[in-house]
C-alpha cells in the first residue's frame, strides 16, 4: 500500500504525537473557491443530487456517510485536505492528480503553539484512511460547506464492480432469473385460507411486499463468474440500499489505518474520535409536501403510525429497509403480541369467574360474618390493640378474585401457552428464513473490536520492549483475570445492594404500620395494611426504575473491562449481565412477598424481631396472595408506563431538542444560509444514533417474566401486557423510522441468546407457579380441610380450622397492648393464623399435626404439578415440528431446481463444445481438400487454415 510522504508520522520514540510544519501547511493549502466555482455551474446542485442522496453529479448514489469535526487555525487558515472529487475519475485520482503538498518535510515547530496537534493527527489519519478506501475501489466526495459549521461529511459510493466483488465475498444470496411456483393448498384448506384472507383483508398493510406470493425467484450466492444466472437488467436496483450500505460497512471495518502502529478499522477510528459518526442514509423524507415516494415514507404511513395499530406489521418491508436482525425483532414482538390475545381472554374469564363466585365463597363469607365474633391478636407490640376479623372483610373478598380454583387451571394453561409460543416462534422464524433467503446462512467471525485491538497492541508493545521480538498476540484468561474478578465482585455487590434496599423497604413497612396504628382513627385503622402496602410498592417501583438505569450502565462497564474480542461476544456478555442484574432488581420484592413474608413471624408471645425492636410482618388473614397481586400489578404497570413508554418518548425528544438548541447556537446569521434546505446527511446527523436492540429485547423479556412467573396471582397480567405491546410496536416503529439514524443492516437467522433466556424463564415459571399455588395461596389448605377435616363435605369451618388460639396472659413483658379494652370488652383468648396446639394442650403452642399434613400436601402438589406440566410442555414441543412441512418441501424443491439449473448449464456447455469441435473438424477437412501438403503441428494435429477460439 502506497502512503504519501506528507502522511508519514514521526518515529515511535516521539510518543505518537505528530508535529508538523505549520508553514508547510500554508504552502500546501488550496483554494476552496475552486470547488465552489465548479458547483455553481449547475443551476440547482442540491436538487440535482436530490439534497444529499447522490453525489454532485446526480448519478452516483450515496451509500454511506462519514462525519468528522474540523477546526481552523487562529490565523484563519484551513487545514490541508484532499480536493473534492466531482466526477467518476475519483478512483484514478492518485494517478491523475498528485496529492497536495507532496514532499512536505516534517519538523519540530514550537514557535506556533496555537495549532491543535491532536486535530492535525486526526486529519492525517483521515487522509490515509480515505486514501485506502479509494484504493479499495470506493468513490468519495467531501462536503464541508454545510449548515452545521465545524462538521465535515465524506460521502461514499460503491461502484458496480465493488458491489459484485463484496457480494461474492459475503456470499450474499441474490435472486436469479429462474422463477418457480410456490406449493399452494388444495381442497378444503384452500377455501379456508381464502375465507381467512377476505376476513383479514382490512387489517393487512397496504404494502406490496406483504401480499401473498404464488411465485418466488430462486436465490443463489452471488458469483461474478455466474452473472448470467442473475437478472441484471437494472443494475441500479439489483443491490438495494440496505445491501449497498452493508457492503460498504464491511469494507470500512476491514480497511486499515496504520498511523497508530496497528490495524484500525472504522470502529477504532470512531472510538478514537478521528470520525465522530458513520451511518447509512435514510431513503428520504417521511413527511412534507412534494415528498417523493420511498420506503421510509411507506413505513411511516403503514407501520409507524398509531392509527394502524390494528393492522399486521409489514415485516418484509421492515427487513428490506432495516435488515434481518431488526426485522426478526419486530417479527418476534408481533408473534408475542398475537399470542397474548388468547392468554388475555382466558385471564379475563378466570377473573370474571372469581367475581361471579365471590358471594358464594364460604371462607370469605365466614370472615365477613360479624356474628362469628373472632378476636385477632395484635399486629404489633404495645401500640396495636386487638381487632375483629370481620374488619378484614374487603381484603378477604378481594383475595377470592385471584385465589380460586380457576387460577390453578390458568397456571397450567400459561405453562402450555409458553411452550406453544416458543414452538410457534420457531416455525415463524423458519418461514422468515425461507422468505428472506437465509437458509444455510452461517454467521462468520466478526472483526475484532477497537478496544480489543488496543489491548493487544499494548500487550505486544510490552513484550516487544522486554524480549525485542513481536509475535501475533491475543488476550488470554490471565490478561482478563482482574476484569473477571471485578465482574464477580461487582455483580455480588449489586445483588447485595438490591437485597439491602428490599430489606430497607421491609423496615419501612413495619415501622410505618406501627406508627399509623398509633395515630389512626378507628375507621382508618382498618386501611393501615392497604396504605402501607401501596406506599411500599410505589417506593419499590421508583427504586427499581432508578436501579434499572444504573445497572444497565454498570453492566456495560463490566463488559467493557473484559475486552471481548468481537461485537457478538460483547453483546452476549452484556445481555447476560444486564439480564441478571435487572431480573434480580425487578423480581426480588415480588419474591419476598410470595415466599418469605409471614413465614418467619413466630407466634404471639414468641415473635421474631429485627434489630430487637421491629417485629416481622404478617400476611393478611386472607393470605399474602392479594398483596402479591398488588405488588405485581403496580410494578408491572409502572415499569411499562413510566420506563417503557414515557422514557422512550420523552428522552429522545429531549435529546433532539438539546441538539437543536446547540446547532441553532452555532448557526450563522446569514439569512440565505439559514433558508437553504438541509442535505439528507445533515438531517440524519441530527437524529439519535442507533444503540442496538438490547434495551428493546430486555424490556420485553422482563415483561414476559411478569406474564409467566407469577401469573397465578395476577390473571390480568397478559391483558395489560397486550395493551402495552400494541402501543410498544408502534412506538418502537416510530422511533426507528423518525427518531434514529438508519442502522447498518445485519444478517441474522434467529434472535440469538434471547431465545435461550425465554426458554429458561418458561421452565422457571412452572416451578414458581407451583410454589405460589401451594405455599402462597390457600388452595392446598382448602383441599386438605375439605377431604380430611370437613364434617359435612363443605368449606364451613375452614377459617376457624386455620386459626390457632393464644392466651393473652402468655404475652412477654412489655409486648401486651396498651389499651386491652379497645374493643369494649376484656379479651382472654385471641386468635392468630397458624397450625399450633391450643394453650390448654399439654404441648401448648407447638406445631400441630395439621401443619405437617398441609405441608406434605403442598410438597406433593409441587412435585406433581411441576412434573405434569413439564411433561405436557415437552409433549407440545415434540408434537409440533420446528420446521413447517410446506417450508421443508419448498427448501427441498429449491435444491432440486438449483441442481437442474446447473445440469442444464453444463449440458449447454458440452453441446456448444461439441458443436465447435464439429465445425473445427469440417473446416480442417475443407482445408485438407484444397491444400496438397497439409502441415502438421508439433503435437501431431493438423493446423487448420482458420482459427476458432474456444471460450467455454
Amino acid at each position: 500500500m502506497r502512503v504519501n510522504k506528507k502522511y508519514s508520522c514521526l518515529p515511535a520514540e516521539e510518543k505518537g504525537i505528530h508535529i508538523i510544519n505549520i508553514r508547510a501547511i500554508e504552502d500546501i493549502g488550496y483554494d476552496q473557491h475552486e470547488s465552489t466555482l465548479l458547483n455553481s455551474l449547475s443551476k440547482n446542485p442540491d436538487a440535482d443530487c436530490k439534497y444529499g442522496l447522490y453525489f454532485r453529479d446526480g448519478k452516483r448514489k450515496v451509500d454511506y456517510i462519514l462525519v468528522y469535526h474540523y477546526k481552523k487555525s487562529s490565523a484563519g487558515r484551513t487545514l490541508a485536505r484532499r480536493p473534492q472529487q466531482n466526477d467518476a475519475s475519483v478512483r484514478s485520482s492518485r494517478q491523475d492528480q498528485p496529492l497536495p503538498g507532496k514532499g512536505m518535510q516534517l519538523e519540530m515547530m514550537d514557535s506556533e503553539p496555537h495549532m491543535d496537534y491532536h486535530e492535525d493527527d486526526k486529519r492525517f489519519r483521515r487522509e490515509e484512511y480515505e486514501g485506502n478506501l479509494v484504493e479499495a475501489g470506493l468513490e468519495l466526495e467531501r462536503d464541508e460547506d454545510t449548515k452545521i459549521h465545524g462538521i465535515g461529511f465524506v460521502k461514499i459510493h460503491a461502484p458496480w464492480n465493488v458491489l459484485c466483488r463484496e457480494a461474492e465475498f459475503l456470499k450474499l444470496k441474490m435472486p436469479t432469473k429462474k422463477m418457480y411456483q410456490i406449493n399452494q393448498t388444495h381442497g378444503l384448506l384452500k377455501k379456508i385460507n381464502s375465507v381467512i384472507q377476505k376476513i383479514t383483508e382490512p387489517i393487512q398493510p397496504k404494502v406490496a411486499e406483504h401480499k401473498p406470493q404464488t411465485v418466488k425467484r430462486l436465490s443463489y450466492p452471488f458469483s461474478r463468474e455466474k452473472q448470467h444466472l442473475f437478472d441484471l437488467s437494472d443494475k441500479d436496483s439489483f443491490f438495494d440500499s440496505k445491501t449497498r450500505s452493508t457492503i460498504v460497512y464491511e469494507i470500512l471495518k476491514r480497511t486499515t489505518c496504520t498511523k497508530a502502529k496497528y490495524s484500525m478499522g472504522i470502529t477504532s477510528l470512531l472510538a478514537n474520535g478521528v470520525y465522530s459518526a458513520a451511518y447509512p442514509l435514510h431513503d428520504g423524507d417521511y413527511e412534507g409536501e412534494n415528498v417523493e415516494p420511498n420506503d421510509r415514507k411507506l413505513l411511516c404511513e403503514e407501520w409507524a403510525s398509531y392509527g394502524v395499530f390494528y393492522k399486521y406489521q409489514p415485516i418484509d418491508l421492515v427487513r428490506k429497509y432495516f435488515g434481518e436482525k431488526i426485522g426478526l425483532y419486530f417479527a418476534w414482538l408481533g408473534v408475542y403480541t398475537q399470542m397474548l390475545i388468547p392468554a388475555s381472554i382466558v385471564g379475563i374469564i378466570v377473573f370474571l369467574y372469581g367475581c361471579a363466585t365471590v358471594d358464594e365463597n364460604i371462607p370469605s363469607m365466614e370472615m365477613c360474618d360479624q356474628r362469628n365474633n373472632i378476636t385477632m391478636c395484635p399486629l404489633c407490640d404495645k401500640t396495636c390493640s386487638y381487632w375483629k376479623m370481620s374488619s378484614a372483610c374487603a381484603t378477604a373478598r378481594a383475595s377470592h378474585l385471584f385465589d380460586n380454583p380457576a387460577t390453578v387451571f390458568f397456571s397450567v394453561f400459561m405453562a402450555l401457552w409458553a411452550a406453544t409460543f416458543m414452538e410457534h416462534w420457531k416455525r415463524k422464524q423458519m418461514r422468515l428464513n425461507y422468505r428472506w433467503d437465509l437458509t444455510g446462512f452461517e454467521e462468520e467471525e466478526d472483526h475484532p473490536r477497537a478496544e480489543y485491538e488496543a489491548k493487544v497492541l499494548e500487550k505486544s508493545l510490552r513484550k516487544e520492549h522486554k524480549h525485542k521480538e513481536r509475535d501475533k498476540e491475543k488476550l488470554t484468561w490471565k490478561d482478563r483475570f482482574p476484569a473477571y474478578l471485578t465482574n464477580f465482585v461487582g455483580i455480588i455487590f449489586m445483588v447485595g445492594l438490591t437485597f439491602a434496599i428490599v430489606f430497607g423497604v421491609i423496615i419501612y413497612r413495619i415501622s410505618t404500620a406501627a406508627a399509623l396504628a398509633i395515630s389512626s382513627t378507628p375507621s382508618g385503622r382498618s386501611s393501615v395494611r392497604v396504605t402501607v402496602t401501596a406506599t411500599a410498592v410505589i417506593i419499590n417501583l421508583v427504586v427499581i426504575i432508578i436501579l434499572d438505569e444504573v445497572y444497565g450502565c454498570i453492566a456495560r462497564w463490566l463488559t467493557q473491562i473484559e475486552v471481548p474480542k468481537t461485537d457478538k461476544n460483547f453483546e452476549e456478555r452484556l445481555i447476560f449481565k444486564a439480564f441478571l442484574l435487572k431480573f434480580v432488581n425487578a423480581y426480588t420484592p415480588i419474591f419476598y412477598v410470595a415466599f418469605f413474608k409471614g413465614r418467619f413471624v413466630g407466634r404471639p408471645g414468641d415473635y421474631v424481631y429485627i434489630f430487637h425492636s421491629f417485629r416481622m410482618e404478617e400476611c393478611a388473614p386472607g393470605g399474602c396472595l392479594m398483596e402479591l397481586c398488588i405488588q405485581l400489578s403496580i410494578i408491572m404497570l409502572g415499569k411499562q408506563l413510566i420506563q417503557n413508554n414515557l422514557f422512550e418518548i420523552g428522552i429522545p425528544k429531549m435529546k433532539k431538542f438539546i441538539r437543536y438548541l446547540k446547532l441553532k447556537r452555532r448557526r450563522s446569521l446569514d439569512h440565505e444560509e439559514h433558508m437553504k434546505k438541509k442535505q439528507r446527511y445533515e438531517v440524519d446527523y441530527n437524529l439519535e444514533p442507533f444503540a442496538g436492540l438490547t434495551p428493546e429485547y430486555m424490556e420485553m423479556i422482563i415483561q414476559f417474566g411478569f406474564v409467566t412467573l407469577f401469573v397465578a396471582s395476577f390473571p390480568l397480567a397478559p391483558l395489560f401486557a397486550l395493551l402495552n405491546n400494541i402501543i410498544e410496536i408502534r412506538l418502537d416503529a416510530k422511533k426507528f423510522v423518525t427518531e434514529l439514524r438508519r442502522p447498518v443492516a445485519v444478517r441474522a437467522k434467529d434472535i440469538g441468546i434471547w431465545y435461550n433466556i425465554l426458554r429458561g424463564i418458561g421452565k422457571l415459571a412452572v416451578i414458581i407457579n407451583a410454589f405460589v399455588i401451594s405455599f402462597t395461596s390457600d388452595f392446598i389448605p382448602r383441599l386438605v380441610y375439605l377431604y380430611m377435616y370437613s364434617e359435612n363435605g363443605t368449606m364451613h369451618g375452614f377459617v376457624n380450622h386455620t386459626l390457632s388460639s393464644f392466651n393473652v396472659s402468655d404475652f412477654q413483658a412489655g409486648t401486651a397492648p396498651n389499651d386491652p379494652l379497645d374493643l369494649g370488652y376484656e379479651v382472654q383468648i385471641c386468635r392468630y393464623k397458624d397450625y399450633r396446639e391450643p394453650p390448654w394442650s399439654e404441648n401448648k403452642y407447638d406445631i400441630s399435626k395439621d401443619f405437617w399434613a398441609v405441608l406434605a400436601a403442598r410438597l406433593a402438589f409441587v412435585i406433581v404439578f411441576q412434573n405434569l406440566v413439564m411433561f405436557m410442555s415437552e409433549f407440545v414441543d415434540w408434537i409440533i415440528p420446528d420446521i413447517p412441512k410446506d417450508i421443508s418441501q419448498q427448501i427441498h424443491k429449491e435444491k432440486v431446481l438449483m441442481v437442474e439449473v446447473f445440469m442444464r448449464e453444463e449440458q449447454g456447455k458440452l453441446q456448444m463444445l461439441e458443436t465447435w469441435k464439429d465445425k473445427d473438424q469440417r473446416k480442417g477437412e475443407n482445408c485438407n481438400n484444397h491444400s496438397p501438403r497439409p502441415s502438421r503441428s508439433r503435437s501431431g494435429s493438423l493446423s487448420s487454415c482458420h482459427s476458432y477460439p474456444l471460450d467455454v
